[in-house]
């Protein structure tokens, strides 16, 4: 390395390249991102909504990567370089030695022979690859050419299928049984198996894993975004980048998708994949079954052209709608084509759970080994135990159970003594766990009545009292990764349901649905002698919940629910909830402790960068996050920045008292008083008359939105609200949300100033609920976000009292204040934060954010605000002067303007 290269390495960059001219704060985020990778650290970085925190990670990490990528070449040109003239030398000096230790010159030059051969070999292949990445980005006529290839290889492969169809039709369902039963192999067979297969595979599908990031936020909208950030920055041309989803988001084949639930599209794909891969059952002996009648393969799952469309991926960045496009253009999966584009890939953008999950993880193909992550709107971090928890029904241990026992009294003769023995272990655990509800197999659970009342057990104290604690969890979890046991029932249930299998457990009350399942037989009887139409399961009396129970398997819940039991006693609790009824009482594992989890990617991986437009508090967070996953302080750093807003442009207001002098305490006692109520109305009637465009009126829980606008109805305070501004609530439905975006917008669009009477739009929200995060409310369509009271979360919650017991436990107390305690105020604030900021998107934006709780003026409580709006807030411990100053704030923006 040069002494120019080498200092700036060391030291970082100084210049980055940026579509325009960075802030300051820009440039102190990419330097500060830059020296954290490269030096191997943990990040936590803060930059606030609206301040190009997406291109700033961007271009702060794709900098690095180039760099580092630039070193390495260097590092390998000059270790060839000394090994060649290790060789040389050495051959000089065996020629002039006059008795040589032979051996050792032997080794020596073996050992360099062989470093430089490595060398050259990596050096070779990495020349490849980027000569290939070049030439599909020169080649413009790619996409054409592999959309007239596949089109021609679909067109053939579908009269191949129309005469592979008619033959199915006419052999029966031999085959399905045999993938229904298909046997569990031992470690030994599986490894000789899997062995075979990777023989097998394409070898032009394979590649190594190139140095790469990793990010992934929490929803596939915010990924798109951060795609389209990508495509607008300097490295949209150079950049290969790939976008992960699931079979759901990706999957073109209009057939699997049709299917619905993501369990019945992932079973419907993985057996296509098997069909395709040929797999013959065996019998016992060893000799191969008869094969069964050719069965379906996906037209879009075919090598050539997934070849193809990986490179299409490489060649040009797309976010997942563009992937599925030329999916559909092409005639190729993007599903498989994106998973085989991981590799060579610089850039890999995918979900929270894929990064998150280790079985997910493996299966995407995802290698963490010496790469980096970068994880945003990590906010919610600590919370994302959800992702390993798991939680069961009393319906769907029954139903599990009444499943699982028909499927091995159907295949028993030909099933191996091995297997046998684990169903039988399934279905005692499930016996078990139904115990524990009060409740027993074999009965409909809807009949059983249980004791009301919530139980919290450890991990050990459930299996004592399940009477499972001789089970070995541990083998059970292996047999069901093994066999595809939960897949096969899913499969053999919805095959035979309505032919003698039934959905539910017997009872009496089946004897209806009996008659129905045989009537439907002889219809399709007579359609198969005559020729009559088919008469499909959703004409017959209760087909519809049949077909819901059949696209929930439940089985897939009970080996989700298993592998929660193996984790550690202490890491995780079990609530059991009953309500009166076995149907729909619950058993939940709850996950208490997320580092252990967190640790492996933290402990993989080169680097992680947490980024956040708000990670207040972030000492709490590193305690429960970080420092638990076994980090220490000296491998974390931390980087907050301001806002590019110019300070006078937010007005941050907390309010201690109403116009009327009732104090303002929310608290849960008070806040459903008559007074409190009232006082809130006038607060909001006072902001609505100086206050233009759109108000934001957050609420601490649905229930108290229903109970406030209810009494404001009663005594007009909604009537006076709706003279200055139209009333809009969140809906309760998602697919809801952007429609009433559109008409609060078009409201006070029209509503210009000193236009008429209305002057804009009240928005009512709920902190938390559908509005509270990933929504802009920017410009005018959120000039005041009024926040009443303090949305704690419902301390009586049994998850919630369990994890304040278990921080309590194993993390020291700081500040006066248990763990427990502020896991509380923590998730309070985290809320307050995500509504407040909704508002200040862009550098020209102003807004102004009233707080109505005098429990914001504790210093605690404001030290937990993000700098930017902290620095700026003012207490106000009566109305007049808080107005006076709302006031002022949007007289002077309006003689701005």
């Amino acid at each position: 390395l040069g002494n120019d290269t080498e200092e700036e390495m060391d030291c970082g960059r100084t210049e980055f390249p940026f579509p325009y001219q960075p802030y300051d704060i820009q440039q102190q985020f990419m330097q500060a991102l830059y020296s954290a990778v490269d030096q191997g650290k943990v990040g936590i970085f803060e930059s606030p909504t609206g301040t190009g925190k997406s291109l700033s990670l961007i271009c702060g990490a794709l900098s690095w990567l180039s760099d580092f990528e630039e070193k390495r070449r260097q590092e390998r040109a000059a270790l060839l370089q000394e090994g060649e003239a290790a060789l040389s030398s050495a051959a000089q000096s065996s020629s002039s030695s006059a008795e040589p230790d032979w051996i050792t010159e032997f080794v020596q030059r073996k050992a360099e022979r062989d470093l430089v051969s490595k060398l050259k070999d990596e050096e070779l292949k990495r020349q490849k690859r980027e000569e290939r990445l070049e030439k599909i980005r020169g080649n413009v006529q790619l996409k054409h050419a592999m959309k007239r290839k596949t089109s021609e290889d679909d067109e053939a492969f579908q009269l191949l299928q129309l005469s592979r169809d008619d033959r199915t039709e006419e052999r029966g369902d031999e085959g399905d049984e045999e993938l229904l039963v298909a046997e569990y192999q031992s470690d030994d067979e599986s490894k000789a198996r899997s062995s075979l297969e990777e023989d097998d595979a394409d070898e032009d599908l394979a590649e190594e894993h190139v140095t790469k990031i990793y990010y992934c936020s929490r929803t596939h909208s915010q990924l798109a975004q951060f795609v389209h950030e990508v495509q607008k920055s300097p490295f949209s041309t150079d950049t290969s980048l790939v976008t992960l989803g699931s079979r759901q988001n990706l999957c073109i084949n209009q057939e699997v998708r049709s299917l619905g639930s993501i369990q019945r599209i992932n079973d419907r794909c993985t057996e296509m994949q098997k069909n395709k891969h040929g797999q013959t059952p065996r019998h016992e002996d060893g000799a191969k079954r008869k094969r069964g009648p050719p069965k379906s393969v996906c037209p879009y799952n075919k090598a050539l052209a997934l070849q193809h469309m990986r490179d299409g991926i490489l060649g040009a960045v797309q976010d997942i709608e563009q992937l599925v496009k030329l999916g559909q253009e092409t005639r190729s999966c993007p599903y498989y084509a994106s998973r085989l584009a991981i590799p060579p890939a610089q850039l890999v953008v995918l979900p929270y759970q894929m990064l998150l999950h280790d079985a997910t993880r493996r299966a995407a193909g995802v290698q963490l080994k010496g790469q980096v992550a970068i994880i945003d709107e990590a906010h919610n971090l600590s919370d994302t135990s959800c992702i390993h928890s798991a939680e069961l029904t009393g319906a769907q241990l029954c139903r599990a159970h009444s499943q699982l026992t028909q499927y091995a009294d159907r295949f028993r003769s030909r099933l191996k003594a091995k297997n046998l023995m684990y169903i039988k272990q399934i279905l005692f655990v499930i016996e078990g766990l139904v115990r524990v509800l009060g409740g027993k197999v074999g009965m409909n659970p809807q009949s059983q009545t249980t004791p009301t009342g919530t139980e919290l057990l450890t991990i050990n104290n459930l299996l004592f009292k399940a009477q499972i604690d001789n089970i070995n969890l541990f083998k059970l979890q292996k047999y069901f990764e093994k066999s595809l046991i939960s897949r096969k029932l899913g499969g053999f249930v919805e095959k035979y349901a309505g032919s003698g299998v039934t959905l539910h457990p017997q009872s009496s009350s089946n004897k209806e649905n009996r008659r129905t399942e045989g009537l439907n037989r002889y219809l399709q009887t007579l359609q198969g002698s005559q020729g009559t139409a088919t008469v499909s399961a959703a004409d017959l009396p209760g087909a519809v919940e049949a077909e819901k129970v059949v696209s929930a398997s439940p089985m897939m819940q009970v080996e989700g629910f298993f592998m929660a039991l193996t984790s550690s006693n202490t890491d995780g609790r079990v609530v059991v909830n009953n309500q009166g009824l076995l149907s729909e009482s619950s058993i939940k594992f709850l996950l208490l402790n997320p580092a252990v989890h967190f640790a492996q990617v933290l402990k993989e991986c080169r680097a992680v960068i947490i980024a956040g437009g708000t990670m207040q508090p972030v000492a709490d967070f590193k305690r429960e996050l970080l420092f638990s996953a076994g980090v220490g302080e000296e491998r974390i750093v931390e980087f907050s920045c301001g806002h590019v807003i110019p300070p006078e442009n937010i007005l941050p207001l907390v309010l201690c008292s109403g116009p009327s002098g009732q104090e303002l305490d929310f608290t849960f006692q008070n806040r459903e008083a008559p007074r409190m109520m009232d006082e809130t109305g006038r607060i909001l009637s006072n902001i609505c008359n100086v206050v233009p465009g759109g108000v934001v009126c957050f609420f601490p829980s649905y229930e108290y939105l229903r109970r406030i606008t209810s009494h404001w109805e009663t005594n007009g305070t909604l009537a006076r609200l709706a003279n200055k501004k139209k009333i809009f609530h969140e809906p309760k439905k998602s697919n809801q949300v952007e429609q009433v975006l559109n008409d609060f917008s078009r409201c006070i669009q029209r509503c210009a100033p000193d236009s008429g009477t209305l002057t804009g739009a009240l928005l009512f929200s709920v902190v938390g609920g559908k509005m509270s995060e990933g929504i802009n409310f920017s410009d005018d369509l959120g000039r005041c976000v009024v926040m009443v009271g303090m949305p704690y979360p419902n301390i009586k919650s049994p998850e919630l009292q369990e994890k304040m017991s278990y921080l309590d436990k194993h993390l020291p107390h700081s500040g006066g204040r248990s763990p427990g305690q502020a896991l509380v105020e923590n998730l309070c604030m985290k809320a307050v934060n995500q509504s407040i900021g909704r508002a200040i998107r862009h550098r020209g934006d102003y807004s102004s954010m009233v707080l109505c709780d005098r429990r914001y003026a504790r210093p605690t409580t404001l030290g937990k605000l993000p700098a930017w709006i902290r620095d700026r807030t003012s207490t106000h411990t009566s109305f007049g002067p808080a107005f006076a100053a709302l006031r002022k704030f949007f007289q002077e923006k309006k003689q701005k303007q």
